[in-house]
């Protein structure tokens, strides 16, 4: 059974421009710039009927098209640094997309994520880095930002089981639209 989780995916010239970071720092693994997504909600390797009721439920999700900016790079896991991402400005609309796609899962049967949400894309996977190398990476590359660009779509992505970082298949996509109410005149 495949990992699925639900994302948005990035711009290719956004992903080109983040592409342009992978250098400079021992023990990287570098994320293909194709795979390069915002995690919403990580569902993991479930049964055909959990996965179905999640990909109906996403399809429930009614929400505007909005805008994202990436605003810097950072680092998961402090003295035992494991990743390497460029994180994303928090926004009103993509919290409240975070939070459909959570309400989705748990009407799916699955638990709650333990985790908080915190939007970034991850671009390595770090294996033996030393801190003071990552800050220093950090430093030299002094933050990325990107041009705002329109999220007018989500995705749920697959993956096999694997040591992270893709690859993943697009299964199903969502697009965001706002659905007017009719009224009827009679």
């Amino acid at each position: 059974m495949p990992r699925l989780f639900s994302g948005i995916e990035i711009p290719e010239a956004i992903g080109y421009r983040m592409s342009l970071l992978r250098t400079g720092l021992t023990g990287a693994r570098w994320i293909d710039p194709a795979n390069y997504h915002l995690t919403l909600r990580f569902i993991g390797d479930v049964d055909g009927g959990t996965a179905r009721d999640f990909a109906a439920n996403l399809g429930h999700i009614d929400i505007e098209p909005f805008q994202l900016q990436f605003d810097g790079l950072g680092s998961f896991g402090g003295k035992k640094p494991r990743a390497l991402w460029a994180s994303l400005r928090p926004s009103e609309p993509l919290l409240n997309l975070q939070r459909a796609h959570e309400r989705a899962a748990r009407l799916a049967g699955l638990p709650p994520e333990a985790r908080n949400f915190t939007p970034h894309v991850t671009i390595a996977r770090l294996r033996g880095t030393k801190p003071i190398s990552v800050a220093g990476y950090l430093e030299s590359q002094g933050g990325f930002f990107s041009e705002p660009f329109t999220v007018d779509r989500f995705v749920l992505f697959s993956s096999r089981a694997s040591i992270g970082g893709g690859p993943y298949v697009v299964e199903a996509e969502y697009p965001l639209e706002h659905q007017p109410l009719y009224h009827s005149a009679g």
